[in-house]
């Protein structure tokens, strides 16, 4: 006869056993990864998996051994530095079943000095959904064919710095930071602790194959304000923290309200939204047209802003206009300037009307002003 696991107290020792070794910087990330864990064990329930991406600044900072404890708790781990994009796809395809893959030192791959690597990167993105495949040429000669090899499979990566975009919206981000001298962890012995990791995973193991029927047709209610990519990327966790039942349904909602804000306070988004952004918080506030030199000379004082040196050079209005041809007007034309009149002359330059609609579509919303009104201008409201 079959005990029954109590899922709830599994992923609390799942939990415990993560803050033995692990300083994560919030509760939220504990509840995260120990959710993680244990979606790899049910990969096949869903339609999507989150990466987790355990990222920090400065080395010393515990993402390796972040790494090595969900290594003790996963199926198949396979631990990949620097492997090919060719040798992974390999492996998600073979016959013993899907790997879960660990990804130290991912700053190597993507890297302000890794060089090109669309190939890997290509097989990161593909594989976050159960339909992702990789094609790829084999045979020799004349005699090659196109097969389409799997690549849908459980992915966590630790590095320095960020990722690419297309693979940080995918992932659960832990922002790890250096231990401070008040914050003590266990050391780990692989030769001790290792075989405590496995009991754990198989017992995982085990609960996920009572857990399966349920999670199989899980639909999660999401926390309110967490849509689009970021409930894609929470969609697994929270299923798997639905089936545990327990405190956890409500601490992977609070974990999942915590991570999403912190990543969206991280995100600056691409360089081109943030010049939109840029030119309507700081630029046009209250303007409806600046001549182009005028918005250089505001962009490039900007503090804490990368247009004064980007790439080794300030902003020009050739590259200003050419990333504002990107974007569209409402009337669907791209962004231009256009001839402004100015103390007689005219001068070239941009109208806020032509910026309106991109405004809408890709910025994020204006942040409220901290500053007090002017007085006079209060809203008798």
């Amino acid at each position: 006869m079959t005990t029954t696991i109590d899922g709830a107290a599994l992923l609390d020792e799942v939990e415990a056993f993560h803050r033995r070794f692990n300083v994560f910087p919030t509760d939220a990330a504990f509840v995260a990864v120990a959710l993680w864990d244990a979606h790899a064990h049910l990969l096949d329930c869903f339609d999507s998996t989150p990466r987790i991406a355990f990222l920090s600044p400065e080395p010393g900072s515990g993402k390796t051994r972040a790494l090595e404890i969900v290594e003790t708790l996963v199926p198949q781990p396979m631990t990949a530095v620097n492997a090919s994009a060719a040798a992974l796809f390999r492996s998600v395809s073979g016959a013993n079943g899907k790997p879960t893959i660990l990804f130290d030192e991912i700053d190597t791959v993507f890297g302000p000095k890794a060089g090109d690597n669309e190939e890997l990167r290509g097989f990161l993105n593909a594989g976050h959904r159960r339909t992702g495949v990789t094609y790829r040429c084999i045979g020799d000669g004349g005699n090659q064919t196109v097969q389409a090899f799997p690549s849908y499979c459980a992915v966590a990566v630790a590095g320095l710095g960020s990722l690419p975009d297309t693979i940080l919206t995918r992932s659960v981000i832990i922002r790890m930071r250096r231990r401070a001298r008040n914050e003590t962890v266990e050391p780990f012995r692989a030769r001790i602790h290792e075989a405590e990791g496995h009991k754990l995973r198989d017992r995982l193991a085990e609960w996920a194959e009572q857990a399966r029927e349920f999670v199989m047709g899980a639909w999660p209610d999401m926390p309110d304000g967490v849509a689009d990519r970021p409930a894609d990327v929470w969609e697994p966790l929270l299923a798997v923290a639905d089936a545990a039942g327990g405190h956890w349904p409500e601490r992977a909602r609070e974990a999942c309200l915590t991570l999403v804000k912190a990543s969206r306070a991280n995100d600056k988004g691409s360089i081109g939204v943030r010049l939109l952004t840029d030119l309507r918080d700081h630029v046009m506030v209250g303007i409806d047209r600046l001549p182009t030199v005028a918005i250089l000379d505001r962009l490039n004082a900007l503090d804490d802003a990368p247009w004064a040196d980007l790439h080794g050079k300030p902003l020009d209005n050739r590259r200003l206009s050419k990333m504002l041809a990107e974007y569209m007007t409402a009337d669907n034309e791209p962004i231009a300037s256009r001839n402004i009149k100015a103390a007689g002359s005219v001068l070239k330059g941009y109208y806020a009307t032509d910026l309106w609609d991109a405004w809408a579509r890709y910025c994020p919303p204006p942040p409220e002003s901290p500053l007090p009104p002017l007085p006079g201008m209060e809203n008798p409201a």
